[in-house]
């Protein structure tokens, strides 16, 4: 190669060697399903928690979504789903099955999934029969389990998503996989090339000399301005928080990130309680926003057909306070120091839309609960449906933090003085 100043060089290019796919054409060993037979005689459990459901995904089995809520001096309760079930026993005690799978392995594409920006291939356990779902008229829910090599891994559980309504993915990080080269990712490999100067040419060609000086003289105002704005951060953080500044003739302010977050934290807490200000929650399918003294949605947005919006209830202060009196609208919990404080507060909203399986109105207790955060705006919504159409939608924030103790003998809560 020769470049624009006249400079010799011999350059090699790498030989790209297609090892894969020929690994691929030339592999006899055992079927995915084989590989995987270990797991599943094991009887081995894969957990994942999260900030109210824990997963279960007992191998060959079955896939569970629970809850447990412990109460002082009171046993466990249990609220749980089985997303699905296993349809039979194991893949390899099939042998029917069996021939299928090695068929699959060995002629047909194997699937691939999009999973954290890679195309990755995986083998799908399918698990239905599982709990009743309500919103598809008790049919049972079901799920595909995605095994996918990760040489690294323990049989983890990666993500569990409800790709539409009662239907659920989940994906499974095993090394078993890791043996059969069509459940290897695929990396684009990166190949180098060397060059050698010729005699009379210098051993880097002068451009490219020059362009790494200027690309190394660029760095260093860079990072001499970092420095220079994290000494000043500092310098301001200090100053803000412990700078007094002088308002009229003798007061003193002391002005600080404290006094700018309970201003936030007042606001937040203003716009909360009268409903402008909305959580949204959920993962999945369905979404779900609470507005305060207003309503309930339950909601799933679709770019082709739209937002499709389920009233779950409406706020009716009159309803709520007759139902106050016959249900526990506020519990306590004693501190350390022994003080009583509010841990939660229970809301009724009635009159959601009808439900086709009762005939009756939808409606929803909403629990409030603190949940502590250095953000305001961090949220956690959830719902339960312990019997059909009737609901209950967890909520904590670092806003109803501030003010659940100010909560009545209904429950109902107000800005903290």
């Amino acid at each position: 190669m020769t470049t624009a100043d006249k400079e010799k060089y011999k350059c090699v290019l790498p030989a790209v060697a297609s090892g894969d796919e020929e690994e691929e054409k030339d592999y006899k060993g055992p079927s995915a399903a084989e590989l995987l037979e270990p797991l599943f005689k094991q009887s081995s459990c894969s957990y994942r928690i999260e900030s109210y459901w824990t997963y279960e995904i007992c191998h060959g089995k079955h896939i569970r979504q629970y809850h447990e809520e412990k109460e002082t001096g009171k046993k466990t309760n249990i609220q749980e789903y089985y997303l699905g079930n296993m349809l039979r026993k194991s893949p390899v005690l099939d042998p029917e099955q069996e021939d299928k799978d090695n068929e699959k392995d060995s002629v047909k594409e194997i699937p691939t999934k999009n999973i954290e920006g890679q195309m990755t291939p995986y083998y799908p356990v399918e698990m239905g029969n599982g709990t009743p779902c309500s919103l598809r008229q008790n049919l049972p829910r079901s799920s595909t389990v995605m095994y996918v090599c990760h040489p690294e891994s323990k049989h983890e559980i990666l993500s569990v998503a409800e790709v539409t309504t009662c239907e659920y993915e989940a994906v499974i990080l095993t090394p078993l996989l890791c043996s059969h080269p069509k459940y290897r990712f695929r990396s684009s490999p990166v190949n180098d090339i060397f060059c050698q100067s010729l005699p009379g040419s210098p051993l880097k060609p002068h451009n490219l000399e020059q362009l790494e000086q200027q690309q190394e003289m660029l760095k260093m105002p860079l990072r001499r301005a970092k420095e220079e704005e994290t000494s000043s951060a500092k310098e301001e953080k200090f100053s803000s928080i412990h700078k007094p500044v002088a308002v009229g003739s003798n007061q003193l302010l002391t002005v600080g990130t404290t006094h700018i977050s309970k201003l936030t934290d007042e606001q937040l807490i203003k716009e909360f309680l009268s409903g402008s200000y909305c959580f949204h929650g959920g993962v999945g399918w369905w979404k779900y926003e609470f507005c305060y003294g207003k309503y309930v949605h339950q909601y799933h947005e679709d770019k082709e057909k739209g937002k499709t919006t389920v009233v779950v209830g409406t706020w009716n202060k009159a309803e709520h306070t007759d139902w106050a009196q016959n249900n526990e609208a506020r519990a306590y919990q004693l501190r350390d120091d022994g003080q009583k404080t509010v841990k939660t507060v229970s809301h009724y909203y009635g009159h959601g839309d009808l439900c086709d399986l009762t005939g009756k109105p939808r409606q929803v207790t909403v629990k409030l609960k603190c949940k502590e955060s250095d953000s305001p705006h961090a949220v956690t919504v959830y719902m339960l449906e312990p019997q059909i159409c009737l609901y209950i939608l967890g909520v904590e924030s670092p806003v109803i933090c501030k003010i659940l103790d100010t909560a009545d003998e209904y429950g109902l809560l107000s800005v903290p003085s």
